[in-house]
Order: C-alpha cells, then sequence, then structure tokens
C-alpha cells in the first residue's frame, strides 16, 4: 500500500495547526502566571496584616 499525499497545507490550515498544538501550553502558561499572581497578592495581604 502507498500512503498517498494530499500536498501542501492551506495557510489556514498551517494555522489550525499550529493553535491545536501549541495553544494548550500557552493557555496553561498563562493560567499558571496569573494564579501565582493571586497567590502571591494573597500572601503579602495576609503578611502585612499580621
Amino acid at each position: 500500500m502507498i500512503p498517498l499525499h494530499l500536498g501542501a497545507l492551506h495557510p489556514v490550515e498551517q494555522i489550525a495547526t499550529i493553535v491545536l498544538a501549541f495553544g494548550p501550553f500557552v493557555v496553561l502558561g498563562i493560567v499558571i502566571a496569573v494564579k501565582r499572581r493571586a497567590e502571591d497578592r494573597e500572601s503579602a495581604e495576609s503578611g502585612e496584616s499580621e
């Protein structure tokens, strides 16, 4: 059986592939950064009030 090649990807398909490949990691990084900032702000506020 010879694998068939459908040709080069359309630019929209290339963008979709990149977004699907790297998008979840970008979103995870943003969530981690926001959560750390919130925790840092929370610990700074609780440290000042003690």
